[in-house]
Parts: C-alpha cells; sequence; structure tokens
C-alpha cells in the first residue's frame, strides 16, 4: 500500500512520505520513486520519479540488520518536502502502477534465473563434501539416501531451467508472461528452499557454521520467497490467470 505522495506545485513535485526494504538505500545516488500522484483509483493515481538521493528533506533513517544477504544494504527512509523537477518523471503521471507491472515480468525472471547457479553449486559442493565425509567407515555419500536425493534435487533445478527457457523464450516474441514468470519465481524460492535446507543435513554439524557456502545461501536464498513478490503473491496471480480466483 503505497502511502508516498508527490503532489505538483509549479514546475516541482514535493514529496512526502517515507520507503521500507529499499535495497542499496544507504548508498544509492538516485531511487526510482513509485508514488502517488493524484486522488484517482489506486491503479491510476501512481507515477515513478527519478529522486536524486542528495536533496534537502530525504533522510535515510537506518540500515536494516537482515537474516541473509548481508552484503546488500537494505535501508528505511523518509521524505519531508523534497522537491524534484516534474522533467524526472517517468513516462507519463499516473502510470506508475502499470510500469511496475511490466518490469515485475522481467525482475522475477532475472530472480529464477540467478537462484540456478547457486542451487547447481550447493548441490555439486555438497557431492564433493559427502563423498569425501566418511561415517561408519564410508562415504556418506555412499547412503542411497543421500545419493537420491541429490539426484531428485538436480532434476527439480533442470525443470525450472527449462520453465524459464520457456517463458524468456515466449516474452522475448512479444507475449505476456505474466503466468509462467510467476509459476516460475514460486517454484525457484519453494525449491531453493528445499535444495539449501536438504543440502545443509548432509554437511551435518558443518552445515551449522559459518564456514561454509551452504549456511550461507541457506540464509540469502530464503528471500527468493519474500522479495519480487511473496509465493502467495504468485499463487494469487497464477489463479488470476487460470480464472479460479474468487472475485470480491
Amino acid at each position: 500500500d503505497i502511502k508516498t505522495t508527490a503532489v505538483r506545485k509549479g514546475d516541482e513535485y514535493v514529496i512526502n512520505g517515507g520507503k521500507m526494504w529499499i535495497t542499496s538505500g544507504s548508498q544509492a545516488d538516485w531511487m526510482c520513486l513509485l508514488a502517488n500522484t493524484s486522488e484517482g483509483p489506486p491503479h491510476q493515481n501512481k507515477s515513478l520519479i527519478c529522486l536524486p538521493m542528495n536533496l534537502p528533506g530525504i533522510h535515510v533513517a537506518k540500515k536494516i540488520d537482515k537474516l541473509g544477504m548481508r552484503s546488500s544494504d537494505t535501508a528505511q527512509i523518509f521524505f519531508e518536502d523534497v522537491r524534484v523537477p516534474c522533467k524526472n518523471l517517468i513516462g507519463e503521471e499516473g502510470k506508475g502502477f502499470t510500469y511496475q507491472m511490466l518490469q515485475f515480468q522481467e525482475e522475477r525472471l532475472w530472480g529464477v534465473a540467478t537462484a540456478l547457479t547457486p542451487m547447481e553449486t550447493i548441490i555439486g559442493e555438497t557431492v564433493d563434501y559427502t563423498r569425501q565425509r566418511k561415517v561408519f567407515g564410508q562415504p556418506v555419500l555412499h547412503n542411497q539416501t543421500v545419493h537420491f536425493r541429490l539426484a531428485e534435487l538436480a532434476t527439480e533445478v533442470e525443470l525450472l531451467r527449462s520453465l524459464l527457457h520457456r517463458a524468456v523464450a515466449l516474452y522475448v516474441e512479444g507475449n505476456d508472461v505474466t503466468k509462467f514468470a510467476s509459476m516460475a519465481k514460486l517454484k525457484a524460492g519453494r525449491l531453493t528452499r528445499e535444495v539449501t535446507d536438504s543440502c545443509l543435513q548432509f554437511w551435518g554439524g558443518m552445515g551449522f557454521t559459518s564456514e561454509v557456502l551452504v549456511s550461507r545461501f541457506y540464509r540469502d536464498l530464503r528471500l527468493m520467497s519474500i522479495g519480487g513478490g511473496t509465493d502467495e503473491t504468485m499463487l494469487s496471480i497464477i489463479c488470476k490467470y487460470m480464472d479460479i480466483l474468487p472475485r470480491k
């Protein structure tokens, strides 16, 4: 629910409000701000504005301490009578929500693409570790429950890759891939949790330390089910495209 307002006064917008969960917010030179520029319906009253971060009235309140993705700063920011030229409007006034929804297709597909290599890396490192780690005189990898599970996870990763390739191919051809992008994003969020949790278990006590990559990915990739639209939001979008979402 967007609360920030940008009121046109002469050749400027006067911005008031605040933003939470802003990636790179404490070091960015500018932000792409979505704000209410009129009193109209929620889907038609928002605009995107290019906002330099060195303007008077912009306060970076704090850098948020997160569970994972700790190398990426996330900030809470407040705006108090911030003035920016109207020429900094991106596109047309009132089209901000539409622009935001369009870019979500690419953001979600990108998110899926960036998750594939980490999952492959985790599976590969887990294979290497369980092959050399011995318990009761034999490598951990020799246990059927371990090598069968790793085979299942590798298969799931390839299925996700195929869905991503299909969605991207359709998108490049100019199609609306909101349903497929949402399906891929949903699956990626859940699969990263499944892969990291299963693999971490096979590392035993080492998996519960900060010394191995699998524990970092266990924390970092948890964001996949939250950022860029939650699992529940993806399910709602898929239901809408399947025409099974209850109407208000």
